[in-house]
């Protein structure tokens, strides 16, 4: 799949989504906004600026625990998430390609907002474990129905199995939500859960240039290798939801960290 158009999807790739559970987008996200994004990055994770409100900079649970000395500060740092309040980094969730994908795929109308849900930019460096177990995302989130989110992740840097590419179970997202637990491993990232009794077999690796964007259903079960090379692994996402999701309790489209992207917002 080399993915849909800037305006539309087509019956063939919503097909594809529905029995694959992810479209592949090739060359997605331009040169330009891929370099503002990966420096702004840098900057953040190095500290030379400060963290704006409410974003978290995680450091590697092999800095943590002191089984590996970082040789820089962005060597130590597995992953930025909350990036809402930072404007550069959140231009990549107000990307108009990226919202007419998504709108689609959560069946939202063309003039209704898109609610961004969380935000991460993924740094995989050399030098430690940095594994994520197969899980599923919908395991972190209330909102349902489930197929009224979607998640798109775009390469910033090259992403194949040398450094660690994402791999995908096929078809997994049409068996719901299944339990997840504490990977039996040394070195485990916090809150990296993973799906017990998956066919390693399934899998399939997918391969990324930057600018490369996958989109994906919440249940897809998906994870991630080691990084084996010498250099840094490194994506940005976000997800997406509809204004049709409900949750128990309180109004979710009031919370901390959701904004209304695209729409007549």
């Amino acid at each position: 799949m080399t993915g849909p158009s800037a305006d539309a999807l087509t019956a063939q790739e919503r097909a594809a989504f529905r029995d694959a559970g992810y479209i592949l987008c090739r060359d997605f996200i331009d040169a330009e906004a891929r370099a503002r994004y990966d420096a702004r990055f840098v900057q953040l994770a190095d500290g030379r600026v400060p963290l704006p409100e409410g974003m978290i900079a995680m450091r590697d649970v092999m800095v943590v625990k002191g089984a590996v000395e970082p040789p820089t500060a962005l060597h130590g740092i597995n992953k930025i998430l909350n990036f809402e309040t930072d404007p550069v980094l959140f231009a990549y969730a107000q990307n108009a390609r990226i919202l007419d994908v998504a709108r689609e795929l959560v069946d939202a109308s063309p003039d209704s907002p898109l609610y961004v849900i969380t935000t991460n930019v993924f740094n995989k460096p050399p030098g430690v474990d940095g594994r994520h177990p197969l899980h599923q995302d919908l395991r972190y989130f209330r909102l349902r129905p489930a197929d009224g989110i979607v998640a798109s992740w775009t390469a910033l840097r090259p992403c194949t199995r040398q450094t660690g590419c994402l791999a995908v179970v096929p078809g997994s997202h049409l068996g719901g939500l299944r339990p997840h637990g504490d990977p039996d491993w040394d070195y485990v990232n916090h809150a990296f859960y993973g799906v017990d009794g998956v066919d390693q077999a399934r899998r399939v690796h997918v391969e990324m240039q930057p600018g490369d964007t996958l989109f994906f259903h919440p249940l897809l079960i998906h994870g991630s290798g080691r990084n084996r090379s010498a250099g840094f692994r490194r994506a940005i996402s976000a997800h997406f939801a509809s204004p049709r999701c409900t949750t128990d309790g309180r109004d979710w489209k009031t919370g901390r960290h959701i904004r209304a992207v695209g729409g007549a917002n």
